[in-house]
């Protein structure tokens, strides 16, 4: 089984494609999008549906996970990585993929078994359970594989 896993932002956002056989887990590719803070936001958007789309068509995923948005400070900043959540979303959704979503929590849990895991813990169980020579990087990276881990796990 292949998913793709999105760790949601405006200017950042990490993907990855995992694959599962059986107990065995392995990382297929993953990455960073990165749109232009110039771009207004309509384009910036546009450009994110645009690039999700190419990443399920070129790897035909079965399933889709997305983390769910943690509480920010910065009410502006809130809401633009909102909105293009809902268009990662929305881009899954049009592909006809199936969405699953996971709070930061449970993937921490999941991966690290604690739910207060900080980012160094998360990426080395990424590293030891996907069986990679380096952490993941940046952490955009790092975190869409632990959420690809935390989807996996709950599907079995």
């Amino acid at each position: 089984m292949k998913i793709i896993a999105v760790d949601p932002g405006l200017a950042r956002i990490g993907w990855a494609i995992l694959e599962s056989d059986g107990d065995s887990f392995s990382l297929v590719e993953c990455g960073l999008l990165q749109t232009p803070k110039e771009d207004n936001l309509p384009k910036r958007l546009s450009e994110i549906h645009s690039k999700i789309t190419g990443l399920v068509s070129k790897h035909k995923p079965s399933s889709f996970a997305v983390e769910e948005l943690f509480f920010s400070k910065n009410v502006k900043t809130a809401i633009d990585v909102a909105q293009a959540r809902g268009v990662i979303i929305m881009s899954a959704q049009l592909t006809g993929l199936p969405v699953y979503e996971y709070t930061p929590n449970q993937v921490k849990q999941a991966v690290t078994s604690s739910g207060s895991a900080d980012k160094l813990q998360v990426g080395k169980m990424v590293q030891m359970l996907l069986r990679l020579p380096k952490i993941p990087s940046p952490d955009d990276v790092a975190d869409a594989c632990a959420l690809g881990l935390c989807h996996l796990f709950s599907l079995r």
